[in-house]
């Protein structure tokens, strides 16, 4: 489930779920205590990365994107790939369509499940 994080993996991503943006609050807030039948965890270690969500019995990460990933393409698509070599499916929404139709987010999380 982990696949080998290191435990300082784990600290930043106990800080991360601190600390999340106001998007991952709202996703969250559709995610948690297994709302969708399944359960997903918030800034979740995988590997050397920590995806903002993850859900294990579907091999689902959702990915909240903020406008830093507008400069880092190159580094998302070569993050993708590495979680790909698990069977892991990724999922990318803005900030904005986590904000502003959150609706139709959670019917695209559903279509994944």
């Amino acid at each position: 489930m982990f696949y080998n994080a290191s435990p300082e993996i784990f600290r930043r991503a106990e800080e991360l779920r601190k600390n999340m943006t106001g998007a991952e609050k709202v996703l969250w807030g559709k995610l948690q205590k297994s709302q969708l039948g399944v359960r997903f965890k918030a800034q979740h270690p995988i590997e050397r990365f920590i995806v903002d969500y993850y859900c294990h019995k579907a091999k689902l990460v959702i990915e909240i994107d903020g406008e830093i990933h507008k400069f880092q393409k190159e580094y998302d698509l070569g993050r993708e790939a590495e979680l790909e070599k698990y069977g892991i499916k990724i999922l990318r929404f803005s900030n904005d369509e986590v904000i502003q139709n959150i609706d139709l987010v959670i019917e695209k999380i559903k279509l994944n499940l």
